[in-house]
């Protein structure tokens, strides 16, 4: 008798523990997924992610608490019958000397073929309809161990596509990917998701892919689930910092990226906005040179930016004139550094002060370098002398020279 009927519950559990001879390695694992939704594990290697995915699919019995699969216990649902509803896309490579891509993907109908194993016209259709899916229709005449780590694993999904599943399990897909390849294999499960309303499950490595492709997020790091729901509610910079015990390195929440932390004396001034000031940033910042900015308006992205890598920031509130106590803060901040650049950031009213604490500086003798054409510096410094660059690397070519210009004028 079929146990499995269609619910909105695609799989549930309740007050889980995991872990290996009846010890438990993570209790209370509470999850609900419906229909249609992409549910990932982040944490460290070790939390325990691969333990929660292998007791969901079946293959390590609850230490505690209950998996219920369409609202059918898991411990009383054939292995057959949970392989036409449920199928797992785990990290172990497979080696299939002399097995073409077309014989790996058409094992996904074992669970629907008869004793023989023979696949009706209807399999055909579904295989290759599962690569077409995938992208990977060109593949099918290949031999399976000729591919590469990103075509193996489109073919995977195409098998685990085969067997028609109401839910897919994968444990770390987007693991050795190059970016194309990750980006291709998540936008794949996003899009089956959606147009087959299949369940996925998965565990990622990469927060910020996780934070843009699932509606679901867990947290798992020493044994518990310290925080679980939608990523725009949960992954905070605080955290993934704690998440991960992250030193020397800073997750920005607003732009979903890390950013290494550098907190250095500052000795260069970038005036930035709008995203100009984040090549100057980065650049500068690996070469050791301390960095303030400003001012920064703080809906600005120069400003997420430069918070998360933890430079001196001189900010003003968003969408708000730039007080005369910035003005200030940024004319103090600028005079402790050997030089200034002018990132060539857009010019409005709002932040039209900056161009006067950089004139102010250069005519109290700072170096000021320029990102702007001729023409533009000579409109906005007509009484100033400011140098043209046109590139950050003209920067670091005179960087030395106005290293020691400054040391000698005693700044």
């Amino acid at each position: 008798m079929n146990t499995l009927c269609e619910s909105a519950d695609v799989i549930r559990t309740e007050n889980l523990d995991v872990g290996y001879d009846c010890k438990a390695v993570i209790r209370n694992v509470n999850i609900e997924a419906l229909r249609g939704q992409t549910i990932c594990l982040i944490g460290p290697n070790g939390a325990g992610k691969t333990t929660i995915l292998r007791t969901l699919a079946g293959s390590l019995a609850p230490v505690g608490g209950s998996v219920y699969i369409s609202r059918a216990n898991i411990k009383n649902i054939k292995p057959s019958e949970q392989a036409k509803y449920m199928a797992i896309v785990l990290t172990e490579k497979l080696h299939m000397d002399l097995t073409s891509v077309y014989e790996v993907v058409s094992m996904g109908r074992v669970p629907f073929t008869n004793f023989f194993g023979r696949l009706s016209s209807d399999d055909h259709r579904i295989v290759a309809e599962s690569m077409q899916a995938v992208g990977a229709a060109g593949l099918s005449e290949r031999q399976f161990n000729s591919l590469s780590d990103g075509e193996r694993q489109k073919v995977m999904i195409a098998r685990a596509l085969a067997q028609e599943p109401k839910l897919i399990i994968l444990d770390e897909p987007t693991n050795h990917l190059d970016i194309r390849h990750k980006i291709e294999v998540i936008r794949i499960l996003n899009r089956l998701s959606a147009e087959r309303q299949m369940t996925v499950i998965l565990a990622l490595h990469d927060v910020d892919i996780a934070v843009r492709s699932c509606q679901n997020v867990l947290m798992v790091k020493n044994g518990q689930i310290v925080a679980q729901g939608r990523p725009e509610d949960i992954v905070q910079t605080e955290t993934i910092g704690n998440l991960y015990e992250i030193d020397g390195a800073s997750y920005d929440s607003v732009l979903g990226s890390f950013e290494l932390c550098y907190q250095n004396q500052p000795e260069v001034f970038i005036a930035a906005g709008a995203g100009s000031g984040v090549p100057f940033f980065r650049s500068l910042s690996r070469l050791g040179c301390g960095i303030a900015t400003g001012i920064l308006h703080q809906n600005d992205v120069d400003y997420n930016i430069a918070s998360a890598m933890k430079l001196t920031v001189v900010s003003e509130r968003s969408f708000q004139p730039i007080t005369v106590e910035k003005v200030a803060a940024a004319k103090a901040a600028i005079a402790k550094t050997r030089f200034a650049v002018d990132s060539g950031f857009p010019v409005g009213d709002y932040n039209r002060v900056n161009i006067e604490v950089l004139r102010g500086y250069a005519s109290s003798g700072g170096r000021v370098y320029s990102m702007r054409s001729k023409d533009e510096i000579a409109r906005l410094y007509p009484d100033v002398a400011v140098a043209t660059i046109s590139s950050i690397s003209d920067l670091h070519a005179l960087l030395p020279e106005a290293q020691a210009d400054a040391r000698g004028r005693g700044r």
